[in-house]
């Protein structure tokens, strides 16, 4: 049944193709003229690579001109640099760790297989989707998700040293749409070309693409089953040991603190050395080998990573990032957080408070952001904003005293 759907769906996708490409491959007036050369130019280069007339124009049936946003993401440069406990702030909280455990529940099946076949946790995979898109959120949210094309031929255009990545990622991206696994017109990703609930850049589709559906195509924008393999297989790929945690919390003795940073040696090792869980109990497997890594020093909490630490950082080659989907694959499994808190100095909001506190910035026109309980770049503007008005310090923290001093004035 689901070969005979595909094979229909592949027909209905040939006919559009060809219905688009009948419409006109034409220069509209207000095109940008050496942009919409530049289009026709790399079909010569797309047809070297074995993309047809037809996908190429059905890919770019509409694109005129260049996305400014791309150009202003691409030059972008924070204002903050986001503290660690930010991120995880962010990433990790009651509506994330809430939202993982109910697609835990409605994908069970499905993640019952992945994890068979590919021996990645499933709490993990669900951690990348909610760090990645949500789960799947971000897909459906205006001006989140761009035409593929287009986000990849601005940067190729005038996207600098940037440029030579876009074409590669332009070709094999329509070589994506060519073998069908994907329409022409559906080609959708992040302003860079990270594309799906997983967010995978084409040439890494390439390299992990896994079809779990059984459609014969890893269609990782509609098909949720299809996004997480392809996630597991990456990791798989690239060293995922099958059975074992991404790393664990220890305190840290008094005569190591400031030293060891980065050192690899063996769990019984780093215990031998007076590096115990919080909680007391030992390591599960005391041979494995672990890094000592303190992101907010030593006076945060401080983490033995092991080998799956550094896999995930495949994915995404930041700490945080990692450490982000450890924490919350840890809490949509049902454990605790870290039980050292992160050095705020300052009393963070709950998930609905912060909600509350960018609704209150709004309201006093500081902030004209998405009320999404998210502290990014906008909403520490705002909050600087407001406490330089209120004569406060402006530290943009998004903190208890300052939902306090908002709902008494």
């Amino acid at each position: 049944m689901q070969r005979s759907t595909a094979s229909r769906m592949t027909r209905l996708g040939s006919a559009l193709v060809a219905m688009i490409v009948a419409t006109s491959f034409a220069l509209p007036a207000a095109a940008d003229a050496g942009f919409q050369r530049w289009i026709q130019q790399f079909e010569s280069v797309a047809a070297s690579n074995g993309i047809s007339r037809n996908v190429y124009r059905a890919a770019f049936a509409g694109v005129t001109e260049p996305d400014p946003e791309v150009l202003q993401k691409a030059a972008y440069q924070p204002e903050f640099k986001a503290k660690v406990w930010d991120y995880i702030d962010n990433r990790v909280n009651d509506e994330t760790i809430a939202e993982g455990r109910a697609m835990a529940v409605k994908y069970a099946s499905w993640l019952d297989r992945i994890e068979k076949r590919f021996g990645v946790d499933r709490h993990i995979l669900l951690a990348i989707w909610s760090m990645e898109t949500n789960y799947g959120a971000a897909l459906t949210r205006e001006g989140v998700m761009k035409s593929l094309p287009r986000s990849l031929a601005t940067l190729a255009y005038e996207g600098g040293r940037r440029a030579k990545f876009a074409r590669q990622q332009l070709i094999a991206a329509l070589k994506i749409a060519q073998a069908g696994h994907v329409a022409p017109n559906k080609l959708t990703s992040s302003w860079a070309g990270a594309m799906g609930h997983t967010q995978f850049i084409p040439t890494s589709y390439q390299a992990y693409a896994a079809d779990m559906d059984g459609d014969g195509h890893a269609n990782i924008w509609e098909s949720v089953p299809d996004a997480l393999a392809t996630a597991a297989n990456l990791l798989r790929k690239n060293g995922w040991q099958s059975g074992r945690t991404w790393g664990y919390e220890v305190n840290v003795p008094a005569q190591y603190r400031g030293k060891l940073e980065r050192d690899n040696r063996s769990l019984a090792q780093w215990q031998g050395l007076g590096f115990q869980r919080p909680s007391g109990s030992g390591f599960a497997h005391p041979s494995d080998r672990a890094n000592l890594v303190r992101l907010a020093g030593d006076a945060g909490p401080a983490f033995l990573m092991t080998k799956n630490f550094f896999v995930l950082k495949n994915y995404n080659n930041a700490d945080t990032y990692a450490l982000g989907v450890g924490l919350l694959a840890d809490r949509i499994a049902g454990y605790g957080g870290p039980q050292r808190d992160w050095p705020r100095g300052y009393t963070p909001l709950s998930t609905q408070e912060r909600y509350e506190l960018q609704q209150h910035l709004a309201s006093r026109g500081l902030y004209d952001g998405k009320i999404d309980g998210k502290i990014g770049d906008g909403s520490k503007t705002a909050i600087m904003a407001l406490q330089g008005n209120a004569g406060l310090a402006q530290d943009g923290n998004a903190s208890k005293a300052l939902l306090d001093f908002l709902r008494r004035n």
